[in-house]
């Protein structure tokens, strides 16, 4: 099968540091290409694949050193010669939202958008309604749910390259934090955590632009503490060794999280995650498994002091069964076959948009 994968061009594929969406496309054109089919990768030429890369932006945008710069220029360029080139490929497979919506309706039964976001977002609801031709793929049930309206054709698990994370022992006995700073994620909950088991806490982690106010204002004074250590971004060749070595994941976040690509990463090195029963965890942890599910930070202390009664074994046959790359290059393997046969039902037409009330 020939098969175009289009993703965005904020960050390498895969990134060099933080980032989802480019990481999950890495792994995907590659197990793609290691089944036997064609991937052409439209991606920055900082792209490092197995698949055909076609470069459409000399760097990633978040690296570029340029003062100003346009993400929307660049992707809109870039939509331009995925559109020129189309009829190479069997099937599209957009991981960019929903920019791509209004130039490739003529062909929308060929094209899978799978959606990396959340979807709880003003304006969303009016443009997939608008837009209901394109199948899409959610990466959880929970993030389906601001649209249980939307073409949806299949919920498809994020995966990664096992092969890429040792499985670990836990040796260092700390827990840690892996992401980023930003008030959803909740920094300061993990290190209040740490703080009450009387456990280190290894935080690693950036600091966008547009969270540095609240780094500055609430976390900064946070890391004082002797338990703390803050160790800033860490690349894909410090992750297995930083995720292995601790004895648990914190990931009390406070949001609607579509995926949580962390949790899996650290269940592919056999690390237990400590997880807040919010947004897609309870899909992703298997409680009692591939660790424990809390709702209070007095749940996640002790969860913390029971930790090491999971077999961290059977965290890494959890991964190995549900979030391998060649599982989510299976799954969608699957979706294109349908699609390709017709075997994907889109709607006959669009239904009526809402009424839109004015603000008072």
């Amino acid at each position: 099968m020939k098969i175009a994968q289009i993703a965005p061009l904020y960050e390498a594929v895969p990134p060099r540091f933080y980032g989802g969406t480019e990481r999950v496309v890495a792994h995907l054109a590659n197990a793609l290409a290691d089944l036997g089919h064609e991937v052409t990768l439209f991606a920055c030429a900082d792209a490092r694949s197995r698949a055909k890369v076609v470069p459409m932006r000399a760097q990633a945008l978040r690296l570029d050193p340029a003062p100003l710069k346009s993400d929307l220029a660049s992707h809109l360029t870039m939509l331009h010669e995925v559109r020129r080139r189309a009829g190479e490929f069997d099937v599209l497979h957009f991981h960019v939202d929903l920019v791509h919506f209004p130039f490739f309706e003529d062909m929308a039964e060929r094209t899978l958008t799978t959606l990396h976001g959340r979807l709880d977002i003003a304006d969303l609801p009016e443009a997939y309604m608008r837009w209901n031709r394109y199948p899409l793929a959610s990466i959880s049930r929970h993030q389906r749910r601001p649209l249980p309206f939307a073409n949806w054709l299949a919920n498809v698990p994020h995966g990664i390259d096992e092969s890429a994370y040792a499985f670990g022992q836990g040796t260092g006995g700390y827990l840690a934090f892996l992401g980023r700073i930003s008030p959803e994620k909740r920094p300061d909950r993990a290190i209040s955590i740490a703080r009450k088991a009387g456990l280190p806490l290894r935080i690693a982690a950036k600091v966008d632009p547009a969270d540095r106010h609240y780094f500055e204002q609430e976390i900064r004074r946070l890391l004082d503490d002797p338990l703390v250590d803050f160790i800033g971004e860490i690349g894909d060749e410090d992750k297995a060794a930083f995720l292995g070595g601790a004895r648990a994941l914190l990931f009390p976040i406070d949001w609607p999280e579509p995926f949580g690509l962390v949790m899996i990463e650290a269940m592919a090195c056999g690390t237990p995650v400590i997880g807040w029963r919010c947004g897609s965890v309870p899909e992703i942890v298997e409680d009692g498994v591939s660790g424990v599910i809390v709702e209070s930070e007095a749940q996640a202390v002790a969860a913390v002091h029971e930790i090491d009664r999971l077999d961290r074994r059977l965290v890494r046959q959890a991964f190995d069964s549900r979030f391998s790359a060649r599982a989510m290059a299976k799954a969608y393997l699957e979706l294109y076959a349908r699609l390709v046969g017709g075997g994907a039902p889109l709607p006959e037409k669009q239904p009526p948009l809402p009424v839109l009330q004015k603000a008072a």
